[in-house]
């Protein structure tokens, strides 16, 4: 059996006779970690640095409008239900899901639009509008898509690859879904129409990736959507937030807010816990860090020699890109416009190459909108709106210096959203606050402001990326986007789950 000393007992620190495990950051990752942990008999400390939980799905409240900070699309929802689950309760007694009808909405440069949904009548009929040709085409990569699901989602998200033999066992799903071609041109093999195209290979933006260049496996989203929907929680993505932290209070767990890790404690190559900013030291017998993985790795473990995570491996690794995103509040509602659009700008592959690899601030962008209002008005004062559109913009590896370019770079979208969507937006506007790459990297800890670690290239997955099970502390394991599976509510929810394979339960700490 294995045993773990738990040196938060010493002294007398608690009453409670729990092992203690302390959870770095409350972004999704954490909060599922620290419910998993919960039910394993753990006595759970979360400290989150910034004022409230949520991380990255923060939200925030200015004159009478309500903000998600971050995630927006729901998918996926039994990997909540399952966290619900293990505190007997219902994901439905704190939190009040609904299914979207459309999914989101894919407006192109002409003005045409593609209406994304799980009715396959209904969308080869929005696929017969842009090529009739290409509908028998779209059956086949549905079934592709499926595929990549079963190999890339059912057979790897929350497994642990700790070692090359269990990434050796992937490989043979990996090799036969030809993982090594991207979501694009896994697309192309089925599709000719060059906006249906687009229409169904952005999604690994959602998670950071280039879809010119990210794993086709990453195509198993159109089948993910299909199957369990897109979905939104009345009060936006934060009532998830409230709900998961009401489970872990329930389960005797506390969060501390307001605090930052200033450093990961290590004795005898094993994790002790952390000490904060302000010098407190928090004893534990395991840490889990839902903070950056570059972060945890650079800033927390600064100061412990590291085999694998150096200074210049992280500084060396692909980043994702990064996002400038404006929130802002309207007098007016603007009915036509649903729940998420996706705004695809004059250029595609031009544009992603200028985000990711050039570096440089390009003069056209693709915008995602988010209207929650569409569907619950709670969230703006009776007759307004509350919005925001984000552009992906590269990391700050580009050296942009955002306290000159944001204002006019919000201007060109401002603009570019009253010709097309919002008429009159300028006008109506009456509340609004603009986050940066440097507001990731400063605010959130994110290694070159990259809104989602590191990207999700087939060198940089699985086996490749920070492990669950830190390769280079004992008793210190990893969670969220930056570690296996990745980004996205989904894999970020699941890399939690995979702390139940990796972390000792609590009956064997001594």
């Amino acid at each position: 059996m294995m045993t773990v000393h738990d040196p938060s007992l010493a002294g007398g620190q608690s009453h409670d006779a729990r092992p203690h495990a302390i959870v770095i950051g409350a972004g999704f990752g954490g909060l599922a970690a620290a419910v998993r942990l919960g039910a394993r008999g753990y006595r759970v400390t979360v400290v989150e640095k910034l004022d409230e939980p949520g991380g990255r799905a923060s939200q925030f409240r200015q004159d009478g409008f309500t903000f998600d900070a971050g995630p927006t699309i729901i998918t996926a929802p039994f990997v909540f239900e399952e966290l619900w689950a293990l505190c007997g309760r219902r994901l439905s007694d704190d939190v009040d899901l609904r299914p979207l009808d459309p999914f989101y909405t894919v407006r192109f440069d002409d003005g045409q639009e593609f209406h994304v949904n799980g009715d396959d009548k209904a969308m080869e009929a929005e696929i017969a509008k842009f090529s009739p040709g290409d509908v028998a085409g779209y059956r086949r990569y549905l079934a592709e898509s499926e595929r990549c699901f079963q190999a890339g989602f059912t057979g790897m998200i929350d497994k642990t690859y700790a070692t090359l033999g269990a990434m050796a066992g992937a490989l043979p799903d990996l090799i036969l879904r030809r993982a090594e071609r991207s979501v694009y041109k896994l697309v192309s093999k089925y599709i000719k129409n060059e906006k249906l195209r687009q229409g169904l290979s952005f999604h690994p933006l959602f998670i950071g990736g280039n879809p010119m260049r990210s794993s086709g496996v990453l195509s198993l989203i159109s089948y993910l959507e299909r199957e369990y929907g897109v979905h939104y929680a009345i009060g936006g993505t934060h009532a998830l937030v409230k709900g998961l932290s009401g489970l872990i209070k329930g389960q005797g767990g506390v969060i501390r807010t307001g605090v930052e890790v200033a450093e990961i404690t290590v004795e005898s190559g094993r994790a002790t816990g952390v000490r904060l900013a302000d010098g407190e030291h928090l004893p534990a017998s395991i840490v889990v860090s839902n903070a950056d993985a570059g972060w945890t790795y650079t800033k927390l473990l600064a100061n412990h020699p590291r085999k694998r995570w150096t200074d210049a491996k992280v500084d060396r690794a692909k980043y994702s890109m990064s996002l400038l995103v404006w929130y802002f509040g309207t007098d007016r509602r603007y009915e036509d416009v649903g729940h998420h659009t996706v705004m695809m700008g004059p250029r595609y592959g031009g544009l992603l190459h200028d985000i990711f690899d050039a570096k440089v601030l390009a003069d056209d962008f693709s915008l995602y909108l988010y209207r929650p209002t569409a569907t619950d008005p709670s969230v703006a004062p009776e007759g307004c709106d509350s919005f925001y559109v984000l552009s992906p913009v590269p990391n700050l590896d580009a050296g942009i210096d955002w306290t000159a370019a944001a204002e006019p770079y919000r201007r060109k979208i401002e603009a570019h959203l009253e010709a097309t969507l919002l008429p009159g937006l300028g006008r109506h506007v009456v509340t609004q606050r603009l986050m940066t790459p440097v507001d990731f990297r400063d605010r959130l800890l994110s290694v070159k402001g990259a809104a989602f670690g590191m990207e999700p290239v087939i060198t940089q997955l699985a086996w490749f990326r920070p492990h669950n099970k830190s390769e280079e502390v004992e008793n210190l394991f990893l969670v969220g986007a930056g570690t296996h599976p990745g980004a996205g509510l989904p894999g970020v929810v699941s890399s939690a789950k995979i702390l139940d394979k990796v972390v000792p339960h609590a009956s064997t700490v001594v």
